[in-house]
């Protein structure tokens, strides 16, 4: 990962207690030399200055063991202009310091890395945890998943549910929106982001209007906020609304958005419904099912020729269309038996060279699709 006079600053970003930290901790001790660990998630912003010192520590280990040293720098992006001073000090190293930075904020590391960071730096994608983690770690089956979600530290109370919500609202919902998306982003209407979180996790897999979002939040102000607080929410690998498929590259940003929760658990946390009810509930559970598969796929396909979206055309939908390349699949998403299947054949109908894939009831079952990366599982589909 990180070999003796490389040129690139690992990085590794993704969701809060989905394991980042440990994982470097346990990169610290399998390296063989000495490593240093600091975090910037501090209740105050520190300043640049913070990560000089921490980089003037990380020489000063160098000259006293005669060896390289790994410096881990954990929610970096939290420091203002946090990419311009490593850079300086990157491009100035006169020792064998190896750099390994972990951050919770897509969207603020992203603009760093590739605003001043440009072609030094290997990133690393640590996401929720998968179906088949879960079922080994914890020993779940695929209807605990889907109530549960991946997150490994919540697991711990999965055995009392109503701690296990408060856990996730207090601990995690919480943390993440003041700390990873107000704290650092100019919001200017804080409690309406809230509200759109709340009002989101409300209506998981589901197709809302903008209009319709107004409708139900207070002080909505304009359809552009909306939009532009799901980026936020987004960034922060909280939801993300899907837009309407259209050929080509053209997309319709002005669609209504399908919005899908990252983690389930961030649904069944401020729900009502128990695990059991959940899976009594034939309709909610179809919705979690379609959620779970969302975000499976968001999780995977992130490179810039790849795109996860949903088509609809009058009553006709299909569920997620995925391109990988020049490759397109529609998805529909059973959790029972029974359901149409009309969105499919007319979506092949204006899309021909396109493979149609249907998961669960009489199709794929899910657990096969969620034991596979997308990347791999729509190989040479059609």
């Amino acid at each position: 990962m990180i070999q003796a006079g490389s040129p690139f600053i690992q990085v590794i970003c993704g969701p809060r207690q989905v394991g980042k930290t440990t994982a470097a901790r346990q990169f610290m001790d399998s390296v063989g030399f000495s490593s240093l660990y600091a975090t910037a998630d501090s209740p105050v912003p520190l300043p640049p200055e913070w990560l000089e010192m921490q980089w003037l520590r990380a020489v000063r280990e160098v000259e006293k063991t005669q060896t390289p040293v790994l410096l881990v720098l954990d929610e970096v992006q939290k420091i203002k202009g946090w990419s311009e001073t490593i850079k300086s000090l990157w491009d100035q190293r006169p020792a064998d310091v190896r750099l390994l930075i972990l951050g919770s904020s897509a969207l603020l590391l992203q603009k760093g890395l590739t605003e001043s960071l440009a072609g030094r730096f290997f990133l690393h994608r640590f996401p929720h945890w998968t179906f088949p983690e879960c079922r080994k770690t914890f020993g779940w089956g695929l209807d605990e998943w889907l109530f549960f979600g991946g997150y490994p530290g919540a697991a711990l109370f999965s055995n009392d549910e109503e701690s296990w919500k408060q856990y996730i609202s207090d601990s995690l919902i919480e943390t993440v929106l003041s700390k990873d998306v107000l704290q650092l982003q100019t919001v200017a209407k804080p409690a309406l982001l809230r509200n759109l979180f709340g009002l989101s996790v409300t209506f998981p897999s589901q197709i809302l209007s903008y209009n319709k979002m107004l409708g139900q939040l207070t002080d909505a102000g304009n359809t552009t906020t909306l939009a532009h607080y799901l980026t936020l929410l987004e960034s922060a690998f909280l939801i993300s609304g899907l837009e309407l498929y259209s050929r080509g590259k053209q997309r319709k940003r002005g669609s209504s958005p399908k919005l899908i929760i990252w983690n389930n658990a961030l649904i069944n946390a401020l729900g009502l419904r128990s695990a059991a009810q959940c899976v009594d509930d034939s309709v909610w559970r179809g919705r979690l099912v379609e959620n779970a598969v969302g975000a499976h796929l968001l999780q995977s396909l992130h490179a810039p020729n790849q795109s996860v979206t949903y088509w609809r055309k009058g009553a006709l939908e299909v569920d997620f269309v995925v391109e990988i390349g020049n490759q397109t699949t529609a998805i529909e998403v059973k959790s029972g038996c029974s359901g149409e299947m009309g969105g499919l054949s007319a979506f092949k109908k204006m899309v021909p060279e396109s493979a149609c894939v249907l998961l669960g009831g009489n199709g794929i079952p899910l657990e096969e699709f969620f034991a596979e990366n997308p990347q791999t599982f729509f190989r040479g589909r059609r």
